[in-house]
């Protein structure tokens, strides 16, 4: 499984962004599939997933600015990130957990909030 995550960029406080994540290979029985963050200097942070079902669950941080989706088949995810704060600014990392495998991570995609 390979998971490539892309839509990151620069953009000013309050501005949205869109991330994707497209995996590709064998992608079934997904548990979940999610978003996790690293900012500079500090460790990789939960930001957001989705279960198989639609449940969806947040980082307090996130909550309300957020959104996470998934495509029509099982193996993409997006994020709508608005009202963006400089706090947000690190790269983002997709993953996909399925039943019976490790979780699967993409290379993540640098998302810059500039003040």
């Amino acid at each position: 499984v390979q998971l490539q995550a892309s839509g990151g960029g620069v953009v000013r406080a309050g501005g949205s962004l869109r991330l994707s994540c497209a995996g590709s290979g064998s992608i079934s029985r997904v548990n979940y599939m999610g978003w996790y963050r690293q900012a500079p200097g500090k460790q990789r942070g939960f930001v957001a997933d989705i279960t198989g079902d639609g449940t969806t669950g947040y980082a307090e941080p996130v909550k309300g600015r957020f959104t996470i989706s998934r495509g029509s088949g099982e193996n993409t995810v997006y994020l709508q990130m608005n009202s963006l704060k400089p706090e947000d600014t690190g790269v983002y990392y997709c993953y996909v957990d399925m039943t019976s495998y490790p979780r699967s991570w993409g290379r993540g995609t640098l998302v810059t909030v500039s003040s």
